[in-house]
């Protein structure tokens, strides 16, 4: 599952992203759209305009399908974006490492969503070299 949804390309809509170059999140966006050729969509409450993506505040604000929502949140947080993930019709959530949250990706693989948790693409690409 890791491997084709790294390698077929898609809409991944990246939650937490926001222009903090610090973040893990702003690499590995960098990562699924310049080394894999995945569309992103940053979601972040401030709705910036990322790697040349225009932002939104919110899953739901986004027009058009969602392949994968990669949710780089506190894992507090997570339920509640597998939850919008679900609402919106995206096909596979992706938590990142330590985003660990069983009851949230329990609901997503029962809403028939493909679920990757606590890994990085950018770690488990090039381990499947890819990228």
């Amino acid at each position: 599952m890791i491997r084709r949804l790294l390698a077929t390309p898609g809409r991944w809509a990246v939650v937490g992203l926001s222009t903090n170059t610090a973040r893990a999140a702003w690499g590995v966006a960098a990562y699924l759209k310049d080394s894999l050729g995945h569309e992103i969509v940053p979601v972040h409450p401030h709705g910036e305009t990322v790697h040349g993506a225009e932002g939104v505040t919110r899953l739901a604000d986004i027009v058009g399908p969602v392949d994968v929502v990669d949710v780089f949140v506190n894992a507090r947080l997570a339920g509640a974006v597998v939850d919008e993930a679900i609402a919106i019709g995206a096909r596979a959530v992706w938590l990142q490492l330590g985003v660990i949250d069983d009851a949230a990706a329990n609901r997503a693989r029962a809403a028939g969503l493909d679920v990757v948790m606590d890994a990085c693409p950018a770690i488990e690409g090039p381990r499947l070299g890819l990228g």
